[in-house]
């Protein structure tokens, strides 16, 4: 699981949409490689400033940020999913294993499906989460958690990261 902490610690995520954004939002994602699709909800900040995640108790669902760019549109999306809870594998399960290449699309409700390409996957420390990397540019980010468990703090030491480009 990726905390909102992390990102929020590592760097402000971009708050304000920008001036040619989309009215549609994304509601699906589809990564055929993994026999992935999934519903996207929408996710916000916390009071404190977080970036909100997709509820524990909706494993199979993933979340658009929506202070990140509507996917098809100018600017960095950023989807994010659990990996999985604490008994069964999430929704962001297997998303290591994409490779470059790899195709994921993005349904959007004004009918549009956007198709990306992979272009790197990336395990990182949580502390050394790469926010501007991540929130800035253009394309798809898909963020889950990954790497070694820690038992004390109780939340996986590293976040897999998947950066794509529209196809």
């Amino acid at each position: 699981m990726i905390t909102g902490f992390v990102l929020y610690a590592m760097g402000r995520p971009q708050t304000e949409p920008t001036a040619t954004r989309s009215s549609a939002v994304p509601e699906r994602i589809d990564i055929p490689q993994l026999k992935l699709k999934a519903p996207l909800m929408e996710l916000g900040l916390t009071s404190g400033g977080e970036v909100e995640l997709p509820p524990y108790e909706k494993p199979k669902v993933a979340g658009w940020y929506t202070g990140s760019a509507v996917p098809g549109d100018e600017g960095a999306s950023v989807i994010i999913g659990h990996v999985d809870t604490k008994t069964a594998p999430a929704v962001f399960y297997r998303l290591r294993e994409l490779k470059e290449g790899s195709v994921v699309k993005v349904a959007r409700s004004d009918g549009k499906t956007v198709t990306y390409e992979v272009d790197s996957v990336e395990q990182i420390p949580k502390d050394a989460f790469p926010a501007e990397s991540v929130y800035t540019g253009e394309g798809l980010r898909l963020v889950t958690c990954g790497g070694d468990f820690d038992w004390k703090k109780h939340e996986y030491r590293d976040n897999i990261i998947v950066y794509a480009s529209r196809a």
